[in-house]
C-alpha cells in the first residue's frame, strides 16, 4: 500500500466529516487507506464514521491519550510506505496527495514535508514554515517579533527546505516515522511536532515546505484557546528544552513569564461580530432546506465571480472540487467582509470558521 492517512479526532464530528469527504476524493486514485483515531469522542464521531465511512479503519481509544499516543496508536495499525498525520478540522485538495507523493519519490534523504495551510478565512498561516524555536527565538515571538520564529524566509508558495513543521498536517515515509520513534508521549498536547521535525533534522534528514500545494486548517476548533492553552503550550516547550538543549534559569523564567504574558494576551482577543448582508450558494441548484435555515436572502451563482462584499459564500462541495473552493478561499482573503462555509457532500449542514483562534460554526438543517 502507498499511503496511510492518520486522523486523529477528538469531539469534532461535522469537521471530520467534512475532512473525511475531502481525503476521500484525494486517494481516489491512490492506493491508500484511512485511519480514524478517536480518543474517546463524546459526540457521536464514531457512530458518524460507521455510517457514513465504513471503509474507514476506526480505532476507538477508551480514554483521551493525546495527540502523541493517539497518533502513534494509528501508526502502528498503517499499512503505507508513506504517512499523512492530518488533522481532523482540515480539507486537502483533490490532488495534494499525488503532489506530495510524486515529490516526495524525487527527492532523497527525506524528512518531513509540510505545505502551505490557510485558515477558514483563508489566510496563511504561518506555523506551516517554522525555525528551531531556540530560547532567544521564542521569547522575541511572545513579545511580537516573529522573524526568528517563523520562516519568513521563505515565500508561501515556494518549495524549500524548512526546519520545523506543524503536526495538523505531516508528510512522510513510514520508515523515517519509525527510525525517528515517531511523536514523543511526553508530549500530550502542543510540542511534538516541533519535537519529531528537530528529531528528523538530527537523524541527518531534510524537511521541506512544500507550498505548491494548500490545505485548510480551521484550527481554532481542534486548538481552542481556554484558559489552559498557555500553559500547556509552555509546558510542551519546556520538555523540548529539557530533552534537547541546556537547561538554563533565564528559560525557566521565560516559561513563568511566557504562560502569565500569554494568558493576559488571550483573554483580551475579543470575537468580532461579523455582519452579513446576504448569503452567495455556488452551486447548481437551490437548497430548499438551507434557505429556510438562513434568515438573510440567498442568492444561487453558478461560478465565483462578483461575489459582494459582506457575503457569506456558502461553496457546495457536491458540485464544486476541494481544489477550487481552496483556491478561491486563499486568493479572495484580503476582503475581510467576505467569510466562507462549505456544505459537504451529501450532508445536511455548512461548516466554515472565520478567524483562527474562534470555534467552528455548523449551521444544521433537514
Amino acid at each position: 500500500m502507498k499511503l496511510s492517512v492518520i486522523i486523529l479526532n477528538y469531539n469534532v464530528k461535522y469537521f471530520l466529516e467534512l475532512c473525511l469527504r475531502s481525503v476521500e476524493a484525494a486517494i481516489s486514485n491512490i492506493d491508500a487507506e484511512i485511519i480514524v483515531v478517536d480518543n474517546n469522542s463524546e459526540d457521536f464521531s464514531g457512530h458518524m464514521i460507521k455510517a457514513l465511512f465504513p471503509e474507514v479503519r476506526l480505532i476507538e481509544n477508551k480514554e483521551n491519550y493525546g495527540f502523541s499516543k493517539g497518533n502513534n496508536i494509528g501508526v502502528l495499525q498503517a499499512k503505507g510506505d508513506y504517512l499523512c498525520i492530518l488533522n481532523p478540522d482540515t480539507v486537502v485538495a483533490e490532488d495534494t496527495f499525488l503532489r506530495l507523493l510524486e515529490f516526495s519519490e524525487s527527492k532523497e534523504n527525506l524528512g518531513i514535508v509540510g505545505c502551505k495551510l490557510i485558515d477558514g478565512k483563508g489566510d496563511f498561516l504561518p506555523e506551516s514554515k517554522r525555525k528551531i524555536p531556540y530560547v532567544k527565538a521564542a521569547f522575541k515571538k511572545l513579545v511580537g517579533n516573529s522573524e526568528d520564529y517563523y520562516a519568513h524566509n521563505i515565500n508561501d508558495k515556494d518549495v524549500n527546505q524548512v526546519e520545523i513543521l506543524v503536526g495538523a498536517f505531516m508528510f512522510l515515509k513510514k520508515a523515517v516515522y519509525n527510525e525517528i520513534e515517531g511523536f514523543d508521549e511526553d508530549y500530550f498536547m502542543y510540542g511534538e511536532d516541533i519535537d519529531m521535525s528537530y528529531k528528523a533534522l538530527k537523524q541527518g534528514y531534510n524537511n521541506f515546505y512544500y507550498g505548491a500545494t494548500t490545505v485548510i486548517h480551521f484550527k481554532g476548533e481542534s486548538t481552542l484557546r481556554d484558559k489552559n492553552y498557555a500553559r500547556r503550550f509552555y509546558g510542551a516547550m519546556r520538555i523540548f528544552y529539557k530533552k534537547h538543549f541546556n537547561k538554563n534559569m533565564l528559560f525557566d523564567l521565560f516559561v513563568r513569564s511566557g504562560i502569565r504574558l500569554t494568558y493576559f494576551f488571550r483573554k483580551q482577543h475579543i470575537h468580532k461580530i461579523k455582519t452579513v448582508n446576504k448569503y452567495m450558494f455556488i452551486s447548481d441548484s437551490v437548497n430548499k432546506e438551507l434557505e429556510q435555515v438562513l434568515s438573510k436572502d440567498v442568492i444561487l451563482k453558478s461560478d465565483l465571480k462578483n461575489i459582494e462584499k459582506q457575503s457569506e459564500v456558502i461553496f457546495d462541495a457536491n458540485v464544486l472540487s476541494f481544489k477550487s473552493i481552496i483556491s478561491f478561499m486563499e486568493t479572495n482573503f484580503l476582503d475581510t467582509s467576505i467569510t466562507f462555509k462549505i456544505l459537504p457532500k451529501n450532508s445536511n449542514f455548512v461548516i466554515g470558521s472565520d478567524d483562527a483562534v474562534s470555534q467552528g460554526e455548523v449551521i444544521s438543517f433537514n
